[in-house]
């Protein structure tokens, strides 16, 4: 079976067991690890492998081919994207300080970009000016050289940026749990609809209990691939991704997913879709 997901800790935690063969019955992975944005065009694309890790705001170019895990994936709370900057007037200044201004995203198909362009709408008057799409890895080094006046960042880079010397500007995800109450949807699981969709889930769901039973078994394997190789940011990158929604969705994850894409739907920001089918 082939799979893509990002070589970032949450998701090698997430798939170690499966990936080393420990999760009986599942059949053997052929793993690609790629940046989130490539994972978002090839799902898009309808050619890619058969389970992938996208955003859930690409959801709604996908469904005719894949269809939502609900496991495995990225949605919780005080995890959200930052806004990053290296001008500390700016910080001060608050969203206004975007205004006009170039920023730098990690995809146009991301939650990320979404939740942003959902804040923009209501507290950057004008809107910001150009964006430019860089994977995740380069955009801390990017605002910090002046290349681009602000980052929206995902993954580790909460816990490292003030390694660079920026300054938080907005939290997205604060923003969205005050305005919602609910949980933020970061990443899906998806996995082609041809497919035995409930013993895919049975064997993912599996591999996160492994993980949990035994954290210190994928240890090697999360740290060989994390960007950030130190093991305490690591470590601290699986606690805050890795939780109960991934284990299970649950009511609260679907209300979020559905929260996030209706809102957007009607900025006319992703297309309009049959919420319901996410629960198919």
């Amino acid at each position: 079976m082939n799979i893509a997901f990002s070589p970032c800790p949450n998701d090698t935690f997430v798939f170690h067991a499966w990936v080393h063969g420990l999760v009986p019955g599942a059949p053997k992975l052929d793993v690609m690890y790629a940046d989130i944005d490539i994972t978002n065009n090839l799902a898009a694309s309808g050619k890619g492998p058969d389970v992938l890790k996208i955003s859930y705001a690409a959801l709604p170019w996908v469904l005719s081919d894949y269809a939502l895990v609900p496991c495995g994936g990225a949605l919780g709370r005080g995890c959200g994207p930052l806004v990053l900057t290296n001008d500390g007037e700016a910080a001060v200044k608050g969203a206004a300080a975007l205004s006009g201004k170039r920023v730098a995203v990690p995809s146009e198909r991301s939650t990320a970009y979404l939740l942003f362009r959902l804040w923009v709408a209501g507290q950057v008057p004008g809107g910001v000016g150009e964006i430019v799409v860089m994977p995740f890895h380069e955009i801390m080094p990017a605002v910090r050289d002046g290349a681009i006046d602000a980052g929206l960042v995902i993954h580790e880079a909460r816990f490292t940026y003030p390694n660079y010397g920026l300054t938080l500007l907005a939290d997205m995800g604060s923003w969205w749990e005050s305005d919602t109450g609910l949980p933020i949807p970061l990443g899906a699981i998806v996995a082609r609809r041809t497919m035995d969709l409930e013993a895919i889930a049975r064997w993912t769901r599996e591999s996160v209990q492994y993980a949990w039973a035994d954290p210190q078994a994928s240890r090697d394997y999360v740290l060989h691939h994390a960007q950030e190789m130190n093991p305490e940011v690591a470590k601290a990158h699986i606690d805050l991704y890795v939780n109960d929604f991934t284990a299970d969705l649950g009511e609260a994850g679907y209300a979020a997913v559905e929260a996030l894409l209706g809102r957007a739907a009607k900025e006319g920001l992703v297309p309009d879709i049959d919420l319901s089918a996410l629960r198919k």
